[in-house]
């Protein structure tokens, strides 16, 4: 897997059920001053240093199926499509056995924190269906992004903490050269830094971009994440 330490080149920001938590992984809890965890780091550092342990620990199998990068008040955990343990079959919106292990193990991580998520769908740009088709990339991966929140919410995460869950098929390929590479399909699991500000509110005072590094385009610029919608109408292409 791959950690991205600092903020290089630019990027835009844009129940179920629960389980027993699992006694091999110790959540992180907030203490303090909100914005601040224990030992004195900020929230950023605390997340990614948790996330990318929590890998090393944990998920070791799929370490090459996961990406750690940051973004402007936040971390972001990528869930790549990958031959070896795929977390989804193409052209399908089920999430594997694979999937639910890792995104088990994420909330397990986070369950106890006050941080907003939200979670993202990815497709390449192989187009889905025929030209008449009424189910396209749109639709597989806000699915997918749906599948990953209801899994997440089944293994004890608060609904509440969830803020946005989207697909935008093809529009953020992580591979810029190549739309059509395997690995532009993903779910993206983001965790917002301050729990007192929503995303649309970081999108509304931001004043400049926020930065991150792509590792599988050595380190050329990041695809840009999404733009929160106003709150007054839906996004089209979320549920």
């Amino acid at each position: 897997f791959s950690v991205i330490e600092g903020l290089p080149p630019s990027m835009n920001v844009g129940a179920g059920g629960q389980s027993a938590a699992d006694p091999q992984i110790k959540p992180l809890i907030l203490e303090g001053t909100t914005g601040m965890f224990a030992e004195g780091k900020s929230q950023e550092e605390m997340l990614k240093e948790a996330m990318a342990k929590m890998i090393e620990e944990r998920l070791k199998e799929y370490k090459d199926e996961l990406i750690i990068d940051t973004f402007d008040n936040g971390v972001r955990i990528q869930m790549l499509y990958g031959e070896g343990n795929p977390f989804f079959d193409s052209a399908s919106s089920q999430l594997t056995d694979d999937a639910r292990n890792v995104l088990k193990v994420i909330a397990d991580t986070v369950r106890d924190l006050p941080n907003q998520i939200a979670v993202e769908g990815h497709t390449d740009s192989v187009p889905l269906g025929g030209p008449q088709s009424r189910y396209t990339n749109w639709e597989l991966s806000t699915d997918r992004a749906s599948s990953a929140r209801i899994i997440l919410q089944e293994f004890g995460l608060d609904p509440k903490r969830m803020v946005r869950v989207a697909g935008y098929a093809a529009t953020q390929p992580l591979i810029h050269d190549n739309p059509e590479d395997p690995r532009n399909r993903r779910v993206s699991i983001l965790l917002f830094n301050d729990p007192t500000r929503k995303p649309a509110d970081l999108n509304a005072t931001e004043t400049t971009p926020p930065l991150s590094v792509n590792p599988l385009l050595n380190g050329t610029s990041t695809p840009a994440a999404p733009a929160a919608l106003p709150d007054a109408g839906p996004e089209p292409a979320a549920r």
